[in-house]
């Protein structure tokens, strides 16, 4: 009897979703489209069912073709580690990396850090994927998941990226016209830039003075009129002038040098936001994932050094 997947369906398979067209798949395997659609036809036929919904300008993957993805891709990517393991590729990065991060910090920190890095390991196929929240370790859809914290998860490593700080800051136009807050409660009367990020709750901020034995937080509802699940579109409106906003320092230290955004309440601590590399145990001895966050620490360390973050 026939298998219905054969090995090499999952590559093909891989390179076809990653491309977004029979077309541009035939272009990256260096074969005509249609051998591609041909190929996609048979494995269709085998497997009893349909993966992809086609057109004349455009393709999109089924639900069984998406469970297909899935497990090629991690299928792929345990291969890849078993060579590594064997010394079969030479500790040499290679093969797809799939990573994920979150919407404003993954486009302005880590997209151009991927940029450098395929540079340097043009062998590794780097795929990013942005996203609101970041999933959960269990799920085990990426390699590197770059997040704000560690996860209380003992199957997965966290690596330590840079020190990261929430701060609270607002454009000098606002706080002319409002005024400075001095102390916690004082942001119940200020407009508020809500972020819907995470699983913290909304709408509450929580500010701590002291240190130690002799810290003291306060928690502070906060009301304002604008809201937004996009950091970097937080950040504008602060530029703008509409209120405070409470955002990772990465995010906005540039602001905070220029004067173009200034801290609120310096004097109080707002929860920390480390930065981390969150990847499987199992990936641990992949060249490709040790290079990746070998990369970001070292990236990450020297742009703090420089006063670039």
């Amino acid at each position: 009897m026939s298998s219905a997947i054969l090995p090499a369906d999952l590559g093909f398979f891989s390179t076809l979703a990653s491309a977004g067209s029979l077309s541009a798949a035939a272009r990256e395997l260096g074969i005509t489209t249609p051998a591609v659609s041909k190929h996609l036809a048979l494995m269709e036929s085998r497997a009893g069912v349909l993966l992809v919904n086609r057109s004349t300008r455009r393709m999109s993957l089924t639900p069984e073709g998406e469970l297909y993805l899935e497990h090629a891709r991690r299928i792929l990517g345990e291969i890849d580690g078993m060579e590594e393991l064997l010394g079969v590729s030479r500790a040499t990065p290679r093969g797809l990396l799939r990573v994920n991060a979150t919407l404003g910090f993954g486009r302005s920190h880590v997209a151009p850090l991927i940029s450098r890095f395929v540079r340097k390991h043009p062998a590794v196929e780097v795929q990013l994927q942005l996203s609101v929240n970041p999933p959960a370790p269990s799920e085990d859809l990426f390699d590197v998941c770059v997040r704000f914290g560690a996860p209380p998860d003992s199957r997965v490593v966290a690596r330590h990226i840079a020190s990261n700080r929430r701060l609270l800051c607002a454009s000098p136009a606002y706080l002319a016209a409002r005024g400075m807050p001095k102390v916690p409660n004082d942001l119940s009367r200020h407009n508020c830039i809500g972020i819907r990020q995470g699983e913290e709750a909304y709408g509450v901020w929580r500010l701590t003075s002291g240190r130690g034995r002799h810290a003291r937080t306060e928690s502070v509802r906060t009301r304002g009129n604008l809201a937004t699940n996009d950091g970097e579109i937080a950040v504008n409106w602060a530029l703008e002038g509409h209120g405070i906003l409470m955002r990772a320092e990465w995010d906005i230290n540039r602001f905070l040098r220029s004067g173009r955004l200034v801290q609120v309440l310096p004097q109080y601590f707002t929860p920390d936001a480390d930065i981390y590399a969150v990847y499987p145990q199992r990936h641990q001895l992949a060249a490709r994932v040790r290079a990746f966050v070998d990369f970001l620490a070292l990236s990450f360390t020297q742009q703090a050094a420089s006063g670039k973050a």
